[in-house]
């Protein structure tokens, strides 16, 4: 009897204490702060694989928080002007949050340029191998940090095209006097061309090409020119995107909203970011293939290829671009001189793997019209 009285207490005791333990630690795991942020981009509302991607990457992080880390994305315009994003975010007062491009962010530190694209450089791979083994993504987070910004990948749109022109380009003289509209470093070489560069948002674009305010412009790829109508008021589509090889987008984050997360939650929007930025990569070779093969298809469009005498010309004017550019500010040297030493690395493998390989399937996949 008493052997079963103890037995009793004992059984009675360890319920009790387990009951004990899982109320003090409740609170604990339900009482975890909820974050609550705003995310503004540059683009217009539901472009496909960019304001998707940012909807995405708030969906992610939602998903795998457990409902605990919300993000609101809204559109460029939606709660600030599409090229004030970064602003935005570095002020961090009501966002937290941004997707955007690193060369709009040219004024204030040139070095973000590099993270874009540069002319004559890295495709989509080589970028992203540099941002994760060439040291890229720290001298990012470098370059934004006195701005109190954190930068990640957002994914590559891939080679982009030379533009849409409503004059034909035979010469480099062509270029001179023409009104264009092009970001980044690439504007700068097209400024040495002799060319007047515009910079304008998405949503202008087309009124401004249709009007005559811009007598050119580049955008991004097949998908989104033929989303953006731009065949319907420019007569030819040029190629190669000798500006931006291998483009990337960026995710900014306030970085004192970043820094006070819970470091699961820093985990969980980095991962996020890391998905995100495949996703889009992929959705963008994919896309790009379907539309290019209906505008030449079903628009007829006029794709021309940029003679050699003209890329040779853009070649020579981007080394000097680049170097002056570069020469004029610290941070730019020095993310400079790490892209150039990372290209001539990494540049030999494609020579031999994917160049010939290409060259083979030449007469595979012709152009056709």
């Amino acid at each position: 009897m008493e052997r079963r009285q103890f037995l009793q207490k004992a059984a009675i005791g360890s319920v009790a204490a387990v009951t004990a333990g899982s109320l003090i630690h409740a609170p604990a795991v339900h009482a975890k702060k909820q974050i609550r942020w705003k995310m503004v981009t540059t683009w217009p509302p539901k472009l496909p694989y960019l304001q998707d991607a940012a909807e995405l990457l708030a969906k992610k992080v939602e998903l795998m928080s457990d409902g605990q880390f919300k993000i609101k994305v809204f559109a460029g315009g939606e709660l600030v002007p599409p090229l004030q994003t970064f602003d935005a975010v570095q002020k961090g007062t009501t966002v937290q949050a941004g997707s955007g491009v690193g060369y709009y962010q040219a004024g204030k530190a040139p070095a973000a340029q590099w993270f874009a694209a540069v002319p004559f450089g890295l495709n989509a791979a080589g970028m992203a191998a540099w941002y994760e083994f060439g040291g890229g993504l720290q001298l990012w987070e470098e370059t934004y940090a006195p701005f109190g910004v954190i930068p990640r990948p957002g994914g590559s749109t891939g080679p982009q095209m030379a533009g849409w022109f409503n004059k034909k380009i035979e010469t480099a003289e062509d270029f001179k006097g023409l009104k264009m509209r092009i970001p980044g470093l690439g504007g700068k070489v097209m400024a040495k061309m002799g060319a007047t560069v515009i910079l304008c948002p998405a949503s202008e674009i087309f009124t401004n090409l249709e009007r005559g305010v811009i007598d050119a412009t580049e955008w991004i790829g097949p998908l989104h020119d033929q989303l953006m109508g731009f065949y319907k008021v420019a007569k030819y589509y040029y190629y190669p995107g000798w500006h931006e090889t291998g483009p990337f987008v960026e995710f900014v984050f306030n970085k004192k909203a970043y820094e006070e997360l819970p470091v699961d939650f820093q985990a969980i929007l980095d991962a996020a970011c890391a998905q995100v930025s495949n996703w889009t990569t992929q959705g963008f070779n994919f896309g790009n293939g379907r539309a290019l093969d209906e505008l030449i298809n079903v628009h007829k469009v006029d794709v021309v290829r940029l003679p050699d005498s003209v890329l040779a010309e853009l070649k020579s004017h981007s080394k000097d671009a680049v170097a002056e550019i570069a020469a004029s500010d610290p941070m730019a040297e020095k993310v400079n001189d790490s892209f150039q030493k990372f290209q001539k690395l990494i540049g030999p493998w494609g020579e031999i793997s994917e160049k010939p390989y290409y060259e083979t399937l030449a007469d595979q996949y012709p152009l056709k019209g």
